[in-house]
């Protein structure tokens, strides 16, 4: 696949939600620091994939909004054919390293999902954008970015919280200032995201909804679930019309 050019179009990202990652970039793979619930949900979230796209060896997959690589390698190691993509250079340079520690061949680029779009177009069996939506100021803009990557019967898989006083209370008091599971300021809760608002915005993109699934934490144990609740986390696998 050829790299995307640059160009000066608008970039649909907030630039302190880029700083807050970028400040925490060189702490991606390490499964204690901030980013160990992405650690614990990510086998959780390559097993729900499998399951409805089917084997990933050789479908060609883009994972959007990358980070430092955590899903990206996995679906790597799965058998796909990966390309990441982000917008935070610190973390894509710490995802081209760890690319060369673990010899996981991934593709990662810094290019704006509605850019990369109009030059890929169709050229992917499946999308993946985890926990990415509730960080940028126009999610749908980002939703139809992803239709227009995926191969006609693909896959788009998408992942946020839903916005209710139980997620407040669970994703950002809870998971924040009282487990200190994520870093104080990690969401803005005006920007978390309904089901049924992010099911209407993929049906505009000519997506149709397959599966919808909760993401679940037990204090108690400290382990994550899928469920049914998607009062807080959830997830949703949606496939492109075919044409």
């Amino acid at each position: 696949m050829n790299t995307p050019t640059i160009t000066s179009d608008p970039i649909n990202a907030d630039p302190a939600e880029l700083e807050k990652f970028s400040a925490l970039a060189s702490k991606w793979w390490d499964p204690t620091s901030e980013f160990k619930p992405l650690h614990a949900i990510n086998p959780l979230r390559l097993e729900w994939i499998q399951s409805l796209a089917g084997s990933l060896t050789d479908k060609t997959i883009i994972d959007v909004g990358c980070g430092g690589g955590i899903l990206s390698e996995s679906m790597a190691a799965a058998g796909a054919k990966v390309t990441g993509i982000d917008l935070a250079q610190k973390s894509l340079t710490v995802a081209k390293l760890h690319g060369l520690e673990s010899g996981i061949k991934v593709e990662y680029l810094k290019v704006a999902v509605e850019q990369i779009a109009q030059e890929r177009t169709a050229q992917y069996d499946v999308v993946t954008c985890m926990e990415m939506l509730e960080h940028v100021p126009d999610p749908a803009s980002i939703v139809n970015a992803c239709a227009k990557l995926v191969k006609p019967g693909g896959w788009v898989f998408f992942s946020t919280l839903n916005r209710n006083m139980k997620s407040f209370m669970y994703a950002i008091i809870g998971a924040e200032y009282i487990m200190n599971l994520l870093p104080k300021g990690t969401h803005n809760y005006g920007s978390f995201i309904k089901p049924s608002e992010l099911v209407s915005c993929a049906r505009c993109a000519k997506l149709d909804l397959i599966s919808m699934k909760g993401l679940e934490y037990n204090p108690l144990t400290a382990k994550y679930k899928l469920s049914n609740d998607t009062s807080v986390n959830y997830l949703i696998a949606t496939r492109k019309c075919e044409e």
